[in-house]
């Protein structure tokens, strides 16, 4: 069992438990009585009222480093450095005089722009989500670790001086971009940490002309095309990313540079709603022994049921990518030959399927016309026409015309074509 002995700011820990084993995370959600062992041998989880992100509670400090590069408005809203101080403060606060867990990964599969991140929790479950959706270190990466972007987890702390400070409820996710720190309070939501690290290398990358992507990535087994699905959660890009006819490079995050693409992630977060082993074999057949589903039903003899949505709609579950045989060990794949950008189109305005020249591609790429599906988000239960910029508008940091323009010119760089 590996430990560490001091987190600086959080004091008196009994002691600190890094990047653990499955079998080991397994018996730490068992002993804290925090997940549940279903019949295909995942664990699940119970993550309370929070079964979506809460984009409304997410905020970057102002602060000048950043301050003129921020996409500012209702996505990226603005926070006082003496807020994040404060609450900074009452984080390392909570975290202390208790067990903790530390991920010490990666972000981005290739070595030479991949970040290295770490992940402070209080629940062994949030653990076991870390572990399996980024990229995990081997024992010689462990040894010499020294993480570029930190996030502490304080899930179970509420800001009571939310009006005070600023900011919209109790619940606060916010980053510090300058000290590369970001912080969680009032929500157990396991997207937060995924969707947090998506955010901040969707500011870092950009500005040194990698484009850092929200779709999913497969590639042909012969021929090496690899191709990329543009989407907003639940619109399909897990589900046509994992074909059993062309391995799996990533299902939602990816970078795009001088290389090719590689994936940000190492593992999958793919909706459980209505799943079944006939439409989606790959995905059915990744739910066991190392998974972990959120918010589902279970039936007293362990049997899920994934038609049921009463406690959301937004049942999740994630796997480690090697959960899927059909992959890109490497997390690597070479220059697009095909994106397609996937609209949940609600109301009919658009034709089943486009051709789109790389102009085309830029515009459809910034009006990302869509819908938000149910359950995706706190308070989404009916879809409701939207305008995401780059198919993911909600993680986006820089303004959305930095990435059309480094989308196009990958494009007509390397001959890639579009399809909407």
């Amino acid at each position: 069992m590996k430990t560490m002995e001091k987190i600086p700011g959080i004091q008196n820990t009994p002691v600190i438990y890094r990047n653990l084993g499955y079998d080991e995370i397994f018996e730490h959600e068992k002993k804290n009585n925090e997940t549940t062992l279903t019949a295909q041998g995942a664990m699940s989880v119970d993550t309370g009222i929070f079964t979506g992100r809460s984009p409304k509670d997410k905020f970057i400090v102002d602060e000048p480093s950043c301050k003129n590069n921020i996409w500012w408005g209702k996505i990226n809203q603005p926070a006082k450095e003496e807020v994040f101080d404060e609450l900074y403060g009452k984080v390392l606060d909570f975290l202390s005089n208790k067990p903790l867990y530390v991920f010490d990964g990666f972000a981005g599969a290739r070595k030479s722009t991949r970040m290295s991140l770490r992940v402070v929790t209080e629940k062994a479950w949030q653990h076991h989500f870390c572990t399996n959706m980024f990229i995990r270190p081997d024992a010689g990466e462990l040894e010499s670790f020294d993480p570029e972007f930190t996030i502490y987890n304080a899930s179970g702390l509420k800001d009571s001086d939310w009006q005070k400070h600023g900011l919209n409820s109790e619940v606060f996710v916010i980053f510090h971009l300058a000290k590369k720190i970001a912080i969680i309070g009032g929500t157990e939501y396991g997207g937060e940490m995924k969707k947090g690290i998506f955010s901040v290398m969707n500011y870092y990358k950009p500005l040194d002309g990698v484009l850092t992507m929200h779709c999913s990535a497969n590639v042909g087994r012969e021929n090496k095309d690899s191709a990329l699905f543009f989407g907003l959660s639940g619109t399909g890009k897990t589900t046509l990313s994992t074909d059993p006819n062309r391995p799996l490079i990533g299902d939602d995050e990816h970078g795009w540079d001088d290389q090719g693409i590689w994936n940000l992630e190492g593992g999958c977060y793919a909706k459980a709603i209505n799943l079944n082993p006939d439409d989606e074999p790959l995905i059915y057949g990744a739910i066991k022994k190392d998974a972990l589903l959120e918010n589902v039903i279970i039936g007293s003899d362990g049997v899920v049921d994934y038609s049921d949505g009463s406690k959301t709609e937004n049942t999740r579950v994630s796997y480690p990518i090697f959960h899927i045989p059909n992959r890109i060990e490497d997390g690597l794949g070479d220059h697009p030959r095909n994106i397609v950008f996937l609209t949940c189109d609600a109301f009919g305005v658009l034709p089943p399927v486009a051709r789109l020249s790389p102009e085309q591609a830029m515009y459809h790429f910034l009006s990302g016309y869509t819908a938000k599906v149910a359950g995706t988000e706190r308070g989404i239960t009916e879809p409701v026409a939207t305008f995401s910029a780059c198919f993911g508008a909600a993680f986006m940091t820089l303004h959305p015309t930095k990435y059309a323009r480094l989308l196009g010119e990958k494009m007509r760089k390397h001959n890639t074509r579009a399809y909407l």
